[in-house]
């Protein structure tokens, strides 16, 4: 640690603002001293302290700094960094993958999967990150090798097809600046209250803790790390679902619910922006974790067998009535973050519900 980063470092707790440092991180790296800037990162690695906002404003405005700048020195160097922050702050870590995908080409990547220095969590989030800007990412020197190695085939990221899939579309990203990002506000329920349809239907309900923890994949972060509610449910229909009047879903409180048709594709889009972008008060599993956890909500959703594929689950996903739904209940605000998933399997006999609200 050199004087000067010793010196920013001892005086950080005391500042009431911390730009000053910002502009001499930016001052030096437009000077072409980028290892100044992750070396001053890295001086910085640690737990979270809640008393320490400004360790950990400057944590994030350096790692976007480096991200953001061109070439491959800013790459090693924003690596350097990463790997630094995956221990104490994964999520950090993987924020920085997400950046680097997002602001440099697929072949000045390729450092990332040379050597040993970047931990196996790192390389898969990448690998991800890479896949859903739709990057040919077996054509990159250095990852076919490593996608063939123990790291890779044993991580849970390498359940995620190489590829895009059809009901994938086009994933909705978020938008970065060195400055910060940009969500769009949106909302997984009907916008207009519509016609209730409350025919009642004899159900019965199946629910495990296994299914409900599948079906809430996408929406367990907003539960978790921020303010949201979520339910998610699983019946066995006696017959053609005519209405949620019988299902004693929590988030209606008793409210007919507003039944709309809707499409395993834009069930996907839902899920995926609900797990990577978070909730009102956190940001997500970014987008590598979001996309396997938009996928497993999907296969919850649609009861797709234990180990099936991604294929299968699309399948499957495919097969299904999809619906969204909505009440005039106190759970369901209509402004944003709002959730009202089901799906109905091809024999009718299955349905699934998902509910989740971050508004409050």
């Amino acid at each position: 640690m050199t004087d000067e980063i010793a010196k920013i470092v001892a005086a950080l707790p005391a500042m009431t603002k911390v730009t000053g440092v910002w502009a001499t991180a930016e001052e030096r790296l437009a000077r072409g001293d980028a290892a100044f800037v992750a070396d001053l990162g890295i001086a910085l690695a640690g737990p979270d302290d809640p008393r320490m906002w400004q360790a950990r404003s400057v944590r994030r405005h350096l790692l976007r700094l480096l991200a953001f700048a061109p070439g491959v020195e800013a790459v090693s160097q924003t690596l350097r960094l990463v790997s630094a922050y995956q221990t104490d702050t994964p999520e950090l870590g993987r924020h920085g993958m997400e950046l680097l995908a997002a602001c440099h080409p697929a072949g000045e990547l390729a450092a990332a999967f040379s050597g040993g220095d970047v931990p196996a969590d790192l390389r898969a989030c990448l690998v991800q990150e890479l896949v859903l800007r739709k990057a040919a990412v077996e054509e990159i020197p250095g990852v076919r090798g490593w996608l063939a190695s123990p790291d890779w085939l044993s991580h849970p990221l390498s359940w995620l097809p190489l590829t895009l899939r059809a009901v994938e579309g086009e994933p909705p990203l978020p938008q970065y600046s060195v400055r910060g990002r940009s969500v769009p506000f949106w909302s997984g329920i009907p916008k207009e209250p519509g016609v209730p349809s409350e025919a009642a239907t004899r159900v019965t309900e199946t629910t495990t803790d296994v299914a409900a923890a599948l079906i809430a994949a996408a929406v367990a972060n907003w539960a978790e790390e921020s303010r949201g509610r979520v339910e998610a449910r699983t019946y066995a229909l006696a017959g053609p679902l005519g209405g949620f009047a019988e299902l004693g879903l929590a988030c209606l409180e008793g409210k007919p619910a507003t039944i709309v048709p809707g499409r395993p594709d834009r069930a996907w889009r839902l899920l995926f922006s609900a797990a990577s972008t978070g909730g009102a008060y956190n940001s997500g599993l970014r987008g590598a974790y979001g996309r396997l956890a938009a996928w497993r909500s999907l296969a919850g959703l649609s009861a797709a067998p234990e180990g099936a594929t991604a294929a299968e689950v699309e399948e499957r996903a495919g097969q299904c009535a999809w619906f969204t739904f909505g009440a005039d209940s106190g759970w369901f605000k209509r402004i944003a973050w709002d959730i009202g998933l089901a799906a109905v399997t091809s024999d009718g006999q299955t349905l699934s519900v998902l509910a989740a609200t971050d508004s409050n």
